[in-house]
């Protein structure tokens, strides 16, 4: 399979930047794959989880919202935060996520009911990604 090259960065670093076969991410429509010489676009990713096949091997990581320009040969994806397994504090993300499931039972503005969806969403990602971060 041929491979292009994909760039992953926040505003504090270049988060992933290599040569990968395959990436998996999530949209407001769902999952989106993309291969090498797909149709160029810029779309926005929902806050969950990206995933990428480089040398052989499946990667994830956590991300929150983000834009995705796609090119022939190169994809860049631009996240405000993006967090291997490895990074996640897996208490603190079940903290939030208790949390944020707490405050959705109450009464919220109509701004702080979407913040706090947004808060939950980025929780159970990092929670998602944590236990699959042995992807083969």
């Amino acid at each position: 399979m041929s491979t292009y090259m994909l760039e992953i960065m926040t505003p504090e670093r270049i988060f992933f930047q290599g040569e990968v076969e395959s990436l998996i991410v999530d949209t407001a429509e769902g999952k989106r794959g993309i291969l090498k010489n797909h149709t160029p676009m810029v779309i926005a990713l929902s806050i969950g989880e990206i995933r990428f096949l480089t040398e052989g091997q499946w990667k994830a990581c956590a991300s929150s919202e983000a834009f995705m320009e796609i090119r022939p040969d190169k994809t860049v994806i631009m996240a405000q935060t993006v967090e291997w397994p490895e990074e996640i504090d897996i208490r603190r993300a079940q903290e939030a996520a208790h949390k944020a499931s707490e405050r959705l039972r109450q009464k919220q503005s109509l701004r702080e009911y979407r913040a706090t969806q947004a808060s939950l969403a980025r929780a159970m990602a990092r929670l998602r990604v944590s236990d699959d971060h042995t992807v083969n």
